[in-house]
């Protein structure tokens, strides 16, 4: 779990590291007709953050706005050019936190892997872990050099609607990583129609958390083998936008599953796109 995640003492041991780049991926949600509305996270960021940080716009300099969806895997090139803009060379480590909920960070995590480097964590809590600690911050804008970054993706780990379908269809264990009511259709709140996508078994990433940091690893473990997870040989997750799924998915390699992806486009792509959904709580 090392490789994946740090805690916050260690990373206030490491602060004065010169390579070390170190981002607040904060996005905060809140509630629409259909869905939810991204607000940046950035003024958050500017009042208070760990010594050193930039800010990462997940909303805007890495995601495609031009699909209608929000938060949309970019172009690999595109995304590639973002990270460098950021500051972040192939050879950066890289560390990334939340001042608001951790899906954000593991989102830029599993973005990051994707484009293939290696060197990169997330800051286990995120702010409030941080803030427990009683380390310091600062406040401002802090913006790096542009770095050389070569991107080396790893495909895998993303599908698009095309191979969620394709996964739905040849039997791939999908999960659900959204709140029960969510998942059944018995809320109030959805996405446009209610339901899940036929197949798929229900994991919500809350029960993954506890004051916003991942569970003890013996924990984690116990939570997926009793799904049947662990033993899956390949495992997508889902949730409203391709966010909060990837907390489901970094827990399954956080206990070593290496074929794991994200179904980017989630809730939102599958129903604009008139696909089926089953209600209650049947797979």
């Amino acid at each position: 779990m090392s490789s994946q995640l740090i805690e916050a003492n260690e990373l206030a041991r490491r602060l004065d590291e010169p390579d070390l780049r170190i981002f607040d991926c904060a996005v905060h949600l809140k509630p629409a007709k259909t869905g939810y509305r991204a607000e940046s996270g950035l003024e958050g960021y500017r009042e208070q953050h760990i010594p050193g940080a930039a800010f990462m716009d997940l909303i805007t300099a890495f995601s495609d706005t031009s699909s209608g969806l929000g938060f949309t895997l970019p172009p690999v090139k595109t995304l590639a050019s973002a990270v460098a803009d950021a500051g972040i060379s192939t050879d950066n480590p890289v560390v990334l936190y939340s001042s608001g909920h951790m899906m954000w960070a593991t989102r830029a995590w599993w973005m990051m892997k994707y484009l293939g480097h290696q060197d990169v964590r997330v800051l286990n809590g995120g702010m409030q872990a941080w803030l427990a600690g009683t380390h310091p911050t600062e406040s401002g804008d802090r913006q790096y050099a542009a770095g050389n970054f070569d991107a080396r993706p790893d495909t895998s780990l993303f599908v698009n609607l095309e191979g969620m379908e394709a996964a739905s269809a040849a039997g791939v264990c999908t999960i659900n990583a959204l709140s029960r009511d969510l998942y059944t259709g018995e809320g109030d709140f959805h996405y446009g129609r209610r339901g899940h996508i036929p197949g798929s078994s229900h994991l919500h990433y809350d029960e993954l958390l506890e004051d916003n940091a991942f569970l003890p690893a013996t924990q984690l473990q116990q939570i997926l083998e009793s799904r049947g997870l662990l033993d899956e040989e390949r495992v997508v997750a889902y949730c409203g936008g391709g966010i909060s799924a990837t907390i489901d998915a970094f827990a399954l390699k956080l206990c070593g599953h290496r074929n794991v992806a994200v179904y980017d486009g989630s809730m939102s792509e599958w129903i604009r796109a008139d696909k089926p959904l089953n209600t209650g709580a049947t797979p």
